[in-house]
C-alpha cells in the first residue's frame, strides 16, 4: 500500500505559449523551486499566442526576432546562445539553428485544450516544448502535434479528430480573452494561489519565496 503524499499543494496558473523559450525556462525554474520547498503544484496551463497573426508557413526565427524587436543579427545570435546556456543549466536543450522557424500556435493550444479534458495537458505541454525547441519540429504541423499526443499516452487519431472538428477553437479564444482582459500581455505569467502574479522567468529563488509566502498564509 502506498503512503499518501502529505506535501502541501499550491495552485499555480501558467499563461504561456509553446514557442516562448522563457516559458519553458520559467517552468524549469519553478520546478526546481517546488522541489527545494518540498511543495506540490496543482498546475494549470493557459493559452497565449505570441504571434496570433503568424501565417501558416511561419517565418525564419532570426528574421522574425530582428523584425519584431529591432535587434541585429548579432544580438539575435547572442540571445539564442544565452538561452541555450540557461536551458542547459536547467536540464533543457535548446537546439537553435539558422533554419529555426517561428510558427503559428493556435492549433497547439487547441490540442492542449483537448488534452486537459483527457487529464494529460501538463505532459503534452512539456512534449510540445521539447518538439519545438529541442527537436526543431514544426509545432503547427498536424503530424507533429499528433505524435506529441501519442508520446504522452493520448490517442493520436483522437487528437487529429479533435483538431479537425474545430471544437476547441472557441474555448481557446475565450481563455485567451480571460487572461488578456486581466492585464496579461507577456509570458510566462504565473499566478500563485489565485493572487500572486509573476511575469517573465523570475528565477528559482523568486519562485521559492512566492511559494513560501503562499504556504505561510495557508498555514
Amino acid at each position: 500500500m502506498t503512503t499518501p503524499d502529505t506535501r502541501p499543494v499550491v495552485q499555480i496558473d501558467v499563461v504561456s505559449d509553446v514557442v516562448c523559450p522563457w516559458c519553458i525556462v520559467g517552468f524549469k525554474q519553478l520546478d526546481q523551486a517546488l522541489q527545494q520547498q518540498n511543495v506540490l503544484a496543482r498546475l494549470r496551463w493557459h493559452p497565449f499566442e505570441l504571434n496570433p497573426q503568424m501565417p501558416a508557413e511561419g517565418q525564419n526565427l532570426r528574421e522574425h526576432i530582428m523584425e519584431k524587436y529591432g535587434s541585429t543579427a548579432e544580438q539575435s545570435a547572442q540571445a539564442r546562445e544565452r538561452l541555450t546556456s540557461i536551458g542547459a543549466e536547467l536540464g533543457f536543450a535548446f537546439n537553435f539553428t539558422d533554419d529555426s522557424r517561428m510558427v503559428n500556435t493556435f492549433q497547439a493550444h487547441q490540442l492542449l485544450d483537448w488534452a486537459e479534458g483527457q487529464g494529460r495537458q501538463h505532459p503534452l505541454k512539456l512534449a510540445l516544448f521539447q518538439a519545438y525547441f529541442t527537436d526543431q519540429k514544426d509545432a503547427s504541423d498536424i503530424d507533429v502535434l499528433a505524435d506529441a499526443a501519442e508520446a504522452v499516452g493520448l490517442d493520436p487519431q483522437a487528437a487529429r479528430a479533435a483538431l479537425a472538428s474545430g471544437d476547441h477553437q472557441a474555448s481557446v479564444r475565450e481563455k485567451q480573452q480571460f487572461w488578456t482582459s486581466r492585464g496579461i500581455s507577456g509570458v510566462p505569467s504565473m499566478v500563485f494561489a489565485g493572487k500572486y502574479l509573476t511575469t517573465g522567468a523570475q528565477g528559482v529563488e523568486t519562485y521559492a519565496n512566492v511559494l513560501k509566502q503562499c504556504l505561510e498564509e495557508a498555514a
